[in-house]
């Protein structure tokens, strides 16, 4: 039985020391943080789960072969609200596919939950998801990467919304029509564009948090003074550990975004943890351009794919560790404080590039462990395990509810 099933909503959002540890020896680490996690609310804000099942189907309502997510490693992790990741690729903006897709892999996250009704169940709000996770249920929020489904039209938004999108990350990896991306090297809109920017507005109106992950520096700026809601960034983590990176957050954005309340979500991928993991990707990258440049191969052709696997053959990745990833929460929490950091850890999303000791889902009880070394509290822990997500999904859905409230007194008058 999942443990969560037997305490009520407050006790899901965080429990008191004394009860959490109820049994449990202080002097083993590693059991402690194993009932940690079957006791509190477990979020996880990027798990590609959609995406990875469109490219390679398997059951993940049972244990799978392949990827980082499947039913019996999230129970045992103690994994209760997987955010699946909506992912278009930017590409999909030109062929005009976005829409399409995005509807595509809802359909696919709903199936699931048909599917599995007694493991999964669908959450399109924040209480909808706490009450999941009380019923021993695993909740499949949602989040759109990439803005571009949007297509341009405000009511899509709200169409979204209606589906079950909780968070829109507003960009990927080129620059669309709604901000410009931190990978891609031309700017067009230095920043948001004039429809990105009503964007922001309507989100907050209808209750989606804003996700800026993937958004250049100069958007980021423009959606925290635009924003009445705390912001997400729902994968990302520390420039400081990355210089030069601007895929992660620098220590100026991460004071501003937490002083209007937001939380950074940080990304297990070993290149947003560690430079040399980071210049290892720069070094295939530019070796298989020269590659790719002087045989006249297509950039997205099998030769650039081959290219990849032999480079890696040839040239041992320098995975992360668990002790990088801590590194990075406790940079978050030293720079902003406690309340202003959770897990994002953009499972099925990197690849093979996740550190040693934080493979996949089932593995969440080894951070909680490494955090319980360094003496957190397990209130604390609590927070960075979901508590701190859920205080602004929540603040999301308020501001929509009381922005529509005023919107209907003013139309009365």
């Amino acid at each position: 039985m999942n443990l969560k099933s037997s305490f009520g909503l407050a006790a899901l959002l965080g429990l008191s020391a004394a009860t959490a540890t109820a049994g449990v020896s202080q002097a083993d680490p590693a059991a402690l943080a194993r009932a940690i996690v079957q006791k509190h609310l477990l979020v996880d804000t990027h798990v590609d789960v959609p995406y990875r099942l469109e490219e390679q189907w398997e059951d993940v309502t049972g244990a799978t072969r392949e990827g980082d997510f499947d039913y019996p490693r999230a129970q045992t992790g103690g994994l209760n609200v997987p955010f699946m990741s909506i992912y278009t690729p930017a590409e999909s903006e030109q062929a005009g596919t976005s829409f399409q897709t995005a509807n595509t892999l809802i359909d696919s996250v709903e199936a699931l939950v048909g599917r599995a009704p007694e493991k999964f169940a669908l959450a399109k709000t924040s209480s909808a998801a706490a009450e999941a996770a009380q019923s021993g249920l695993i909740a499949l929020a949602m989040g759109m990467e990439n803005g571009s489904p949007l297509e341009g039209k405000l009511e899509n938004i709200a169409f979204f919304k209606r589906r079950g999108i909780s968070y829109i990350t507003l960009t990927h990896s080129l620059s669309n029509h709604i901000s410009d991306s931190s990978y891609d090297e031309e700017r067009q809109w230095q920043g948001l564009s004039p429809f990105g920017k009503e964007v922001v507005v309507e989100m907050n109106r209808q209750g989606i948090m804003i996700d800026i992950s993937h958004v250049s520096d100069e958007a980021f700026w423009q959606v925290l003074e635009l924003s009445n809601v705390p912001l997400i960034a729902s994968h990302s983590s520390a420039r400081h550990f990355t210089p030069g990176f601007e895929r992660n957050m620098s220590d100026e954005m991460i004071r501003a975004m937490a002083a209007k309340g937001g939380v950074v979500q940080i990304n297990f991928g070993s290149s947003f943890l560690t430079q040399e993991a980071r210049e290892w990707y720069d070094r295939r990258d530019a070796a298989r351009t020269a590659f790719l440049e002087a045989n006249g191969f297509d950039e997205e052709g099998e030769e650039s794919e081959r290219f990849s696997d032999d480079y890696r053959d040839q040239h041992v990745f320098p995975y992360a560790t668990l002790s990088d990833v801590v590194t990075h929460f406790q940079h978050v929490i030293d720079l902003a404080g406690i309340d202003h950091v959770g897990i994002g850890s953009d499972f099925d999303g990197v690849g093979d590039s996740l550190p040693v000791g934080m493979k996949d889902v089932a593995d969440y009880p080894n951070l909680v462990e490494a955090l319980l070394k360094l003496e957190f509290t397990v209130e604390d822990i609590a927070k960075i395990m979901g508590g701190n997500l859920m205080r602004v999904w929540r603040a999301a859905e308020v501001y929509s509810r009381e922005s529509s409230g005023e919107s209907a007194v003013a139309r009365a008058h």
